[in-house]
This record gives C-alpha cells, sequence and structure tokens, in this order.
C-alpha cells in the first residue's frame, strides 16, 4: 500500500504535468491571437490614414444614434458625462439619460445644469421596463432626453432608453464616460460599409483617472499617479488591443465594452432586449445577438473598431476593484453556463468550435488554476516534493511570457493611435508591464476564486462603484 507521502508526490507530478499542458495550449493560442491582432491592427492603421471616417459631402446619410446612458447615484460624474456626449461630432444624435431610481442628486444635477423641464405627453406604447415616473426635455439642448423611472437595474435602465429612442442605431454609454469628440464617427463605419448586416460595433475603453477634461472634451491624457489604476491602463490596452483586435480578425468577437458599444436598434428588440437577470449585461446581449443570429440563419457581423475612444474612470482601491472583477468573472460564469450549448457546436461555426472553448479555457478556467497552484506550491516544499530548478524555469518562462503580451500591447498603442505619447509615460507602461506578475496578478486569481464561490453561492449583487470624479481643468 502506497504511502500518504507517495499518493500526494504523484497527484503533484500529474498536476504539474497537467499545468505545463495547459499552459503550453493557452499560451499557443494567446500568441495567435497577438499575431493576429497585429495583422488586424495595421489593416485599421492604413484605413484610418487614408480612409478618414467623417466625408462630409460623399457620406451625407449617417444613419440616427440614440446614446443611451444609464445612470445610478452617479452625481459625481453625470454632467461631465452628459456634456461630453451633446459635444460629440455626429449629424443626427439623441442622447437618452435614464435615471434609475437614483437616491443622490443626479436628476438634480442634470436639471440644474441643462435646463431640464417635464415633458407633459405620455409615453404612446408600453415600455418593457419598471413605472416611469417623469420625462425631461431640455430647453437648451433639444437632443438631450432625461427619463426618470424606479429603479430596475442596469439592463432595466438600458431597455429604457433602446424602446424610447427613435433612431435606427443606439450606442450603449455608462454614465461615468467621456466619449471623444469624433468617435461615433468611427464607430460607425461598420454600419456604414455593410448597412445591411452590421448589427453590432464596439470602441476602445481607456483610463481616464488623473486625464484633465474640460467641457467634456479630454483635453490632456495623463497615466494615473497611482499603481492600481496605472495598472489597469496596461489591462485595457493589452485586453482591447490584443484580445478583441484578434477576434475581429476572425469574425468571433464576443464581448463589446457596456461602457462604449454600438447596436443596431430593431436587432436589440427582436431579442427582447438586456437580459435583468444578468451582472454583466453586455456580455450577454452580444452573445445572444449571435446566437440568435446564427440560429436564423442571417448573415450579420459583431466589429471591434480600434480607433474610436471613451474614457472611464476605474476603481482606485483594491476594495472597490475587487468588487467590480468578482462581478465580471461571477457574470462571465453566468453566461457562460447559460449558453453552454454553444460550446463545440458546429452549428455555430467557429464561434462555437473554438472562440468560446478558448475563453472558457483560458479566462474562467485559468484563474482557478493558477489560483490552485498557489496553494499546492508550498505543500510541494514542505513534503520535499518541489523540484526547484524546474518551478524557477516553469516561472520564469510564464512570467516572461506575461511581460511580452504586456510589452505587445504597449507596443500596439505606440505604434498605432499613440494617446500616451511621452517617453517617460511609456516607460512606466513598460514598467507596469512587468509590476503586474509580481502581486497584482497573485491577487487578480484570489478575487477570482471568490467570484467563483460567490457565483456557487447565488451571490448577484452588483455592490457600489465609488466615484471620485473626474480631474476638471481651471482654464
Amino acid at each position: 500500500m502506497h504511502s500518504p507521502e507517495h499518493v500526494l508526490g504523484t497527484a503533484l507530478v500529474l498536476f504539474a504535468l497537467f499545468v505545463v499542458g495547459y499552459y503550453t495550449v493557452v499560451n499557443a493560442g494567446y500568441l495567435l491571437l497577438h499575431v493576429l491582432a497585429l495583422l488586424e491592427l495595421r489593416d485599421d492603421v492604413r484605413e484610418s490614414q487614408w480612409d478618414p471616417p467623417f466625408r462630409k459631402f460623399t457620406t451625407p446619410f449617417y444613419p440616427g444614434i440614440g446614446v443611451v446612458v444609464p445612470a445610478y447615484n452617479e452625481e459625481a460624474t453625470i454632467v461631465e458625462s452628459v456634456r461630453s456626449m451633446l459635444s460629440l461630432n455626429y449629424p443626427e444624435l439623441e442622447v437618452v439619460v435614464v435615471n434609475d431610481g437614483s437616491t443622490d442628486e443626479t436628476v438634480e444635477r442634470l436639471i440644474d445644469a441643462f435646463e431640464l423641464e417635464p415633458v407633459d405627453a405620455e409615453v404612446p406604447f408600453e415600455v418593457p421596463t419598471e413605472q416611469i415616473d417623469r420625462v425631461y426635455r431640455s430647453r437648451v439642448y433639444e437632443e438631450l432626453l432625461v427619463v426618470d423611472k424606479a429603479n430596475g437595474g442596469k439592463s432595466d435602465a438600458l431597455n429604457a432608453g433602446v424602446w424610447l429612442t427613435d433612431m435606427p442605431l443606439f450606442c450603449a454609454v455608462d454614465s461615468d464616460t467621456v466619449i471623444d469628440r469624433e468617435a461615433l464617427l468611427s464607430l460607425v463605419r461598420p454600419f456604414l460599409e455593410a448597412p445591411t448586416t452590421a448589427v453590432a460595433s464596439g470602441g476602445v475603453i481607456r483610463v481616464a483617472n488623473d486625464c484633465r477634461i474640460e467641457d467634456g472634451v479630454v483635453k490632456e491624457v495623463s497615466l494615473p499617479k497611482t499603481g492600481l489604476p496605472g495598472l489597469q491602463v496596461m489591462e485595457y490596452l493589452r485586453a482591447f488591443y490584443s484580445g478583441r483586435l484578434g477576434l475581429n480578425r476572425i469574425n468571433g468577437l464576443i464581448l463589446i465594452s457596456g461602457a462604449f458599444g454600438l447596436f443596431q436598434t430593431d436587432a436589440v428588440r427582436e431579442i427582447g432586449g438586456y437580459r435583468q437577470d444578468t451582472i454583466t449585461e453586455d456580455f450577454d446581449i452580444v452573445v445572444r445577438l449571435h446566437r440568435y443570429l446564427k440560429e436564423t440563419d442571417r448573415e450579420y457581423t459583431v466589429d471591434f473598431v480600434p480607433e474610436p475612444v471613451a474614457w472611464t474612470e476605474v476603481p482606485a482601491t483594491r476594495r472597490v476593484l475587487s468588487r467590480q472583477r468578482r462581478r465580471w468573472y461571477r457574470g462571465m460564469v453566468e453566461t457562460l453556463v447559460t449558453h453552454w450549448r454553444m460550446l463545440f457546436n458546429p452549428k455555430y461555426d467557429r464561434l462555437g468550435t473554438a472562440v468560446m472553448p478558448f475563453f472558457v479555457l483560458a479566462e474562467t478556467i485559468g484563474p482557478l488554476i493558477e489560483g490552485l497552484g498557489y496553494v499546492l506550491l508550498p505543500l510541494a516544499w514542505y513534503f520535499g516534493l518541489l523540484d526547484v530548478e524546474f518551478f524557477l524555469v516553469f516561472f520564469l518562462l510564464t512570467t516572461g511570457f506575461g511581460v511580452f503580451l504586456s510589452w505587445f500591447g504597449v507596443f500596439s498603442e505606440v505604434w498605432s493611435f499613440n494617446r500616451y505619447d511621452s517617453p517617460w509615460q511609456v516607460l512606466r507602461l513598460l514598467w507596469y508591464g512587468v509590476l503586474e506578475n509580481f502581486g497584482y496578478r497573485q491577487w487578480k486569481t484570489l478575487v477570482a476564486w471568490r467570484g467563483f464561490v460567490e457565483y456557487l453561492a447565488g451571490v448577484d449583487s452588483w455592490g457600489t462603484m465609488e466615484r471620485a470624479g473626474f480631474s476638471i481643468g481651471d482654464d
């Protein structure tokens, strides 16, 4: 009969072999994704240089866009955010702010800043949301509509805007977001190039912390002064300039950020709008669009456009960031479980056979395996079963590859649209690419495990996102 030490040793060896095989497959997938992203970015940069998105006299018929802004207790940023949206350069625009039962002064700030007055007319049809108490129109900005309704959650607020706008397209934007003035002209490009098949497009999200913002416009781009938001800058660069660009290359984009996405209004209404029983409505709505359009055998496109940018305030404390990331992880698991029949299903083309399985393997299971390794490693050392040389080589290889992926995102940023143009900013980004692998990455695995346990326990709360507000210039 084998001793407990022998059984444990065998189990640890098998786990180590599994981890090596797992990381080989996942990192090969990431490398392929980054190569595809580089090719896609090359084409997009060429197109942006030689084919400007807004050609006033050659493309006069832009489809109308309703910018839908769900707001709940956003008094710190709501006025600057709405000013940003009202200043957008787009021919036909409506801004629909949906106050989702805020308990702070969100509505009062809007009324004072934009001279809102109640609209007397009743809503001409039934909106599938919680009760709408009042609708306001601005006396200064005719294109600004504010909907005050009972609290129903973000999805409910989005649905109110989707059903109340008359525009053929709507842009879902978080209320803590500032959009570049020319961004919609670029984001709408897929709908101009393929008006009969384009159903959704997404742009880039960048970190607004410590940027100087005046009248709803980012006047000065700065890297955050504190480490935690700075590390998130690196994450966002990697996610958008590598992950989503690579997926876009193979028509496999399954996630458009809820902070900045453009959708065909009728298509979203057709699938019933945003689900109200999910905490990551942005992930769910894109997967549901893919699923519905594949099942109805319709030709369609979901695109990522790397040029348009929206700026958002990210969490500055571990407590708030942990709360946000646990919600993201729970929502990711929830969406994948809901749509598990798409996995390995050729009916959904490469989306079902490659993209979603890789997403499960890398983004869902990956943090759990890594976290388990951090637990088993000291056990192996304690029982004298740890091969130190093997561990050091494996650690250096995986860490080095992680740094490479992060630096790839920095390279893509500098090579393409270069918002961080100071050499010192670039050096700090490169440093963040190294730093995030020592402490921050390990902390994120703990957060993922907490999110997984919360999912199993049925936790479905959003938590509170605390805002400091944007930095506003004095001149």
